[in-house]
């Protein structure tokens, strides 16, 4: 009986949280004594906000003549490459290099400027993952281990106070009121988990574990374009009003668990499905505060920065078919229902992505993959009010907006070398 070998990833995913190209340890399983796998996925979201609100009482009253609509999304590449190899007949080892996590949001000058004008968010992932493997019954049962190194940068651009507050004092007319958080860091986290294979019929269910990974942070809050005010109208612009500030703070990027299955189901037919859940709620707002105070918190006036997110915890679940057509062609076809993970504030609502994938294989040592979807992001609102933050503190009130349903589409290339 001739099968379909390994997973077949057809479905390059818009996933909740910050996430971008996630964890994949697929690599690990082929069959090859060696194999190189390299890929890229485009990913075009198109999501636009309406109706934004901007709240006067949190830098003065913005210019009516600002837009209340907004492309709050842009478009981004998410690369990966790995190569693998086998350790005897007991074991194989997998080095990656991914960027599982990333942000792009530039809505520009509108009524929510208050809340955000620019974000960009960038990783660096560099793992090395390994298994050993067991005989056991009909099949073989692995145990998987490994650890990674990750890289986290990224800026926010904000507009601190309107042209309304600037104008009561004309020696402010020079400052723009924006705002600029640039910080950066980086941490250490490990994997671990169990797999049961038998390639006669290729069955392959996995259950991997990825640790938090902690970062603490460090960068500049540059408020010169912002003037020093009276501290009845900003504390914290009374001591850092029109400086550069060097800040701290730290986030835990999240844990997560995934189950992996397939199986054959008829000759060259395979089944797949997924399930995975991620720990996005630990992520609520984090504060970035001035070098050499304490404690960081969302309502101190040493706080120049607050990064709003509100997060709840992100499940995703993927299933699929695929089919060897001949020596030559195979494809699948995928259905993923992404949980949204905004709650108070966000337009992270649920995610449904229809996927599919073709591979080239000339001969038995090169593959070509190219792999297309398109996605429902689904309506929402984002409150103007917010969400508690501490102390009876209010975080991410700083606008409001509604959005509708909305499409996302992808792209995604590679090439495998195996031998």
């Amino acid at each position: 009986m001739c099968l379909i070998a390994g997973t077949i990833v057809a479905s390059p995913s818009f996933a909740g949280g910050l996430e971008r190209g996630g964890y994949n340890i697929d690599l690990l399983f082929d069959p090859s004594d060696y194999a190189l796998d390299a890929s890229g996925t485009f990913v075009m979201p198109h999501r636009k906000v309406k109706n934004a609100q901007d709240n006067a009482a949190k830098g003065g009253p913005l210019p009516a003549s600002w837009s209340t609509t907004a492309d709050d999304s842009e478009s981004f590449w998410s690369p990966r490459i790995g190569v693998k190899a086998a350790i005897g007949d007991f074991g194989d080892c997998m080095f990656d290099y991914s960027q599982p996590w990333g942000a792009d949001l530039n809505p520009g000058i509108w009524q929510g400027s208050s809340y955000n004008i620019d974000t960009k968010v960038k990783s660096h992932n560099y793992a090395a993952t390994c298994r050993v493997k067991f005989e056991v019954g009909k099949g073989d049962f692995s145990i998987i281990g490994g650890g990674f190194y990750q890289e986290i940068s990224g800026y926010k651009y904000r507009q601190v106070l309107g042209p309304a507050v600037l104008g009561l004092n004309p020696a402010w007319a020079s400052f723009s009121g924006v705002g600029k958080l640039e910080l950066e860091g980086d941490g250490w986290g490990w994997r671990a988990g169990v797999a049961y294979e038998i390639p006669e019929i290729a069955f392959r269910a996995s259950l991997v574990y990825n640790s938090a990974v902690d970062h603490d942070l460090s960068g500049i809050a540059d408020v010169t374009n912002v003037p020093q005010t009276p501290a009845a109208l900003s504390p914290t612009l009374a001591k850092y009003g029109g400086k550069i500030v060097p800040v701290y703070g730290s986030i835990s990027m999240p844990d997560s668990v995934e189950l992996k299955v397939q199986s054959g189901i008829a000759p060259d037919w395979l089944a797949f499905a997924s399930v995975k859940w991620t720990d996005w709620s630990q992520i609520s707002v984090v504060p970035f505060c001035a070098v050499g105070t304490s404690p960081c918190v969302p309502s101190g006036s040493d706080t120049l920065n607050t990064l709003d997110l509100f997060y709840r915890d992100g499940w995703t679940v993927s299933g699929g078919v695929g089919h060897k057509f001949n020596d030559q062609w195979s494809g699948a076809v995928s259905l993923t229902w992404d949980r949204g993970t905004s709650t108070v504030i966000g337009t992270q609502t649920d995610t449904w992505t229809l996927g599919t994938q073709v591979i080239y294989s000339p001969n038995k040592n090169l593959e070509f993959k190219i792999a297309g979807a398109i996605g429902l992001l689904t309506s929402g609102s984002s409150s103007i009010n917010g969400g508690p933050c501490g102390a009876g503190f209010t975080c991410g009130n700083e606008a409001g907006y509604d959005f509708g349903n909305d499409v996302v589409a992808a792209i995604s290339t590679g090439v495998k070398i195996k031998f």
